[in-house]
């Protein structure tokens, strides 16, 4: 992914907008730094988990089985949770198992069924793992208060809401 370290200046913002009418300068602006932040945090969080040695795939497919009451899923459930293909999910499903983290427990009457169930060695590994990533967060948001971080979900929520612009 291309990491744009060098944001525009407003004045060369408003270049382009002399050239570009419809390029709104605040609007640019903002979307740019929010790009930025959004990149440096995936690149945070992978720095984290690494020190643990996840990646965040392997990561958020534990997360979303520990949501679980049965601590299982479908690979398909899984998937679409995550928002991956099936073969991304496979291949995640695939490393995790062989970490034992995860395991593959098949139907006994239909071997193409299939249920990823959280292992005890996978839920250690979550236990680590989650206390100091919610140490680590509860840093990164400190200069927020309650009142600023409703504001940011809020506006988050927003600028979710254009997103079929770009569709």
């Amino acid at each position: 992914m291309l990491q744009l370290r060098d944001l525009p200046t407003t004045e060369v913002l408003e270049k382009f907008a002399e050239r570009y009418p419809d390029a709104d300068v605040t609007a640019i602006s903002s979307f740019l730094h929010l790009l930025r932040v959004a990149t440096d945090l995936s690149i945070a969080l992978d720095t984290c988990l690494a020190k643990h040695g996840l990646l965040q795939g392997r990561w958020w497919v534990l997360i979303l089985l520990m949501r679980e009451a049965s601590q299982t899923s479908t690979p398909s459930i899984l998937a679409d949770k995550a928002g991956v293909t099936r073969a991304t999910m496979t291949g995640l499903i695939d490393g995790l198992e062989q970490s034992g983290l995860v395991a593959r427990v098949f139907a006994k009457d239909d071997r193409r069924s299939v249920i990823i169930s959280l292992t005890a060695v996978g839920q250690a590994k979550l236990d680590v793992v989650m206390p100091d990533y919610y140490r680590r967060l509860k840093q990164c948001m400190q200069a927020l208060d309650e009142e600023k971080r409703a504001q940011l979900q809020q506006i988050l929520g927003l600028i979710n809401l254009g997103i079929p612009a770009f569709i």
